[in-house]
């Protein structure tokens, strides 16, 4: 596992799009995983800028969103589908056919997981998955306990991430008790991992993660197993790691 501390968030996100976009230059047909949230915003800003200024190409990349609610339509403005819409993929030249998002509304939740699990090895893997990490130590929608050999399913979220949530939505009754995540499991086949944090409140998430045992309690720590796994985080979310 490599940590990369970075001054602020505008270095930490400049940092891991620099690493996606060499990815790209690469592998034109990247797989790509993405994740949701406030943390990964600043690396889709400067994706976009670099489309826009130094055309960097995105029409044969695939990509495979981590999670989404269970009960928000794609038009709802909670959704992850807008969400990556409006952060990311309306600004850039991707190809519709080629972005993989969770359904929120599907009928039958089971064959669905499935599916995007199919849907994943067709596409030969993930190539690069961004992940954020939770206060908790959790990566997507993978809670403490969560199974570190975990598949894409249904999981109810905890109070506390609802809680965090709920800061998005006008009132917490408001916020989803439920989304569909890949899992662990599913993440950790991921050929590349760049997990981001930034900010004092995920301090300790990152320690745990980077220093810690490696345990279900803290489900990033996982990490630490995997052969290529790059923490970028700011200065503020690495205080308090031995080495910095």
């Amino acid at each position: 596992m490599l940590v990369v501390v970075k001054s602020n968030y505008d270095e930490m996100s400049k940092e891991a799009a620099k690493i996606v976009a060499q990815r790209i230059k690469n592998k034109p047909n990247l797989v790509l995983g993405l994740a949701t949230g406030s943390t990964p915003l600043g690396l889709y800003k400067e994706l976009i800028r670099m489309h826009q200024n130094e055309g960097l190409d995105f029409s044969k990349v695939i990509t495979f969103n981590l999670d989404e609610y269970v009960g928000l339509p794609p038009s709802h403005d909670q959704s992850y589908h807008y969400f990556m819409f409006e952060n990311l993929f309306k600004h850039i030249n991707i190809n519709p056919s080629f972005i993989h998002i969770p359904s929120g509304q599907t009928d039958n939740i089971e064959a669905f997981c499935n599916w995007y699990e199919d849907e994943i090895k067709k596409a030969g893997g993930i190539d690069l998955q961004i992940l954020g990490i939770g206060g908790n130590g959790h990566i997507a929608f993978n809670e403490p306990g969560s199974s570190l050999a975990s598949r894409t399913r249904i999981k109810t979220l905890t109070q506390k991430t609802i809680k965090d949530n709920s800061r998005f939505f006008s009132s917490i009754d408001e916020v989803p008790k439920y989304a569909i995540t890949m899992g662990i499991g599913t993440i950790m086949e991921s050929k590349e991992v760049i997990l981001l944090a930034n900010g004092e409140g995920k301090a300790d998430a990152v320690k745990a993660a980077v220093e810690g045992p490696i345990t279900a309690m803290c489900p990033a720590s996982i990490l630490q197993m995997h052969p290529k796994a790059i923490f970028i985080v700011d200065d503020k979310a690495g205080s308090k790691l031995n080495n910095n």
